[in-house]
């Protein structure tokens, strides 16, 4: 199967997402104009806190629709959109503001999120032990169900005796395929680590020998019982498929410490959706920070559904509209989408690779250093030229 067009949707959203998403537009047309690839962008107004000022909505009734004829959806950021000394500042509860990322997710069964951390030449470095430049490493969450399925409610609210129940849900189904989904991903980065695309890594095989990749379980099935059996089940008849790839399982705590005290001992990581979204953040600090950690939510089982890229950071309200935010994450998130678009077009592919080499040079020459969002988009289109 092959492409040779495809059809963005941009959403730049709120904050500083107009921004970071205006540098990765003019980078992505950059790149279109040289050549390297057929890109249709069309940019929405919503979701936005501003479309909520101006319509009573976050965004039309027919979302779904309207954004299911594209190939994939590019979104900035969204959440609060000013500082509270703002007094024209229109505030949105957090709840309302980012349910449109559950709302996407869900709506075209985008059940997994990868958050890649491998730490660039130039971005800062924030464990002193010299080994963490090794990280490379690739967090996997659940994204369709768990923690976030938004089952339960309020009995009461208000009153002393008031009760709250939330209600997690896991499925075998689920927690076969994101787990599975982790030994496909940990055995494609074994086959770059043996052509020598990506720097070699060995782990032990339990029966003896090596393997090139890892796949880490993370659970917390000590006190969470129900579900850390069936996903530690689970995880251990899809291993027995892959035997080529090394195996191991943490407890979520220990994790937490292990990603601090020795994060280039993980490879590939399956969490479930709350526990992977607390490590994806944590992974991210540990590779440079919220400004150049870039992330996706797929569907690896249908690729009709248009997966969705965003950054790991949020709105940025407090430097929101003064040129100031570094839209590396953006960049690099944009880069990923031209990673799976390069799955059925070469040409998009190697486009993913010149914009990741532009960024990582740009850092690499300037580090973080704080400049105007404009000047570190036009130096990344000056590399591509």
């Amino acid at each position: 199967m092959s492409r040779d067009s495809w059809r963005i949707a941009v959403l730049p959203g709120d904050g500083i997402g107009p921004e970071v998403m205006r540098e990765t537009v003019q980078s992505l047309e950059r790149l279109a104009e040289h050549g390297a690839l057929d890109l249709h962008l069309e940019t929405f107004d919503w979701p936005s806190v501003a479309w909520h000022r101006e319509h009573g909505e976050l965004w039309p009734e027919n979302w779904r629709e309207r954004l299911a004829g594209f190939d994939a959806i590019l979104l900035g950021a969204l959440g609060d959109p000013g500082p509270r000394d703002d007094p024209d500042r229109y505030w949105l509860p957090d709840a309302v503001s980012l349910s449109p990322l559950l709302e996407i997710r869900k709506g075209f069964d985008q059940w997994t999120c990868e958050r890649p951390a491998v730490l660039l030449e130039g971005a800062p470095q924030f464990l002193a032990d010299e080994r963490a430049r090794d990280i490379d490493m690739l967090v996997i969450r659940e994204n369709s169900e768990g923690e976030y399925v938004g089952q339960g409610g309020r009995l009461a609210p208000g009153a002393p005796a008031e009760v709250a129940t939330q209600v997690e849900v896991f499925t075998r189904r689920g927690a076969e395929r994101i787990i599975r989904h982790a030994f496909e991903r940990a055995r494609l980065r074994a086959g770059e680590r043996r052509a020598g695309e990506r720097r070699d890594r060995t782990f032990p095989l339990p029966g003896g020998g090596e393997a090139h990749a890892q796949v880490c379980l993370i659970t917390k099935r000590n006190a969470l019982r129900y579900w850390g059996e069936l996903y530690s089940e689970t995880f251990e008849a899809v291993a027995a498929e892959y035997p080529d790839i090394a195996t191991h399982h943490e407890l979520v705590d220990a994790a937490c410490m292990k990603f601090v005290t020795s994060p280039w001992a993980f490879d590939v990581v399956v969490a479930s959706n709350l526990q992977g979204d607390i490590l994806t953040d944590l992974a991210a600090v540990l590779s440079g920070g919220m400004g150049v950690a870039p992330s996706c939510n797929i569907n690896p089982s249908d690729r009709s559904q248009p997966p969705m890229f965003e950054p790991t950071h949020g709105s940025a309200p407090d430097i929101a509209g003064r040129n100031l935010a570094g839209p590396q994450a953006m960049l690099l998130t944009a880069a990923m989408m031209l990673d799976w678009m390069g799955e059925e077009d070469p040409r998009a592919a190697a486009a993913g690779q010149r914009l990741r080499a532009a960024v990582a040079a740009d850092l690499a020459e300037h580090g973080t250093r704080v400049r105007p969002t404009d000047e570190i988009g036009a130096s990344v289109r000056a590399r591509l030229d």
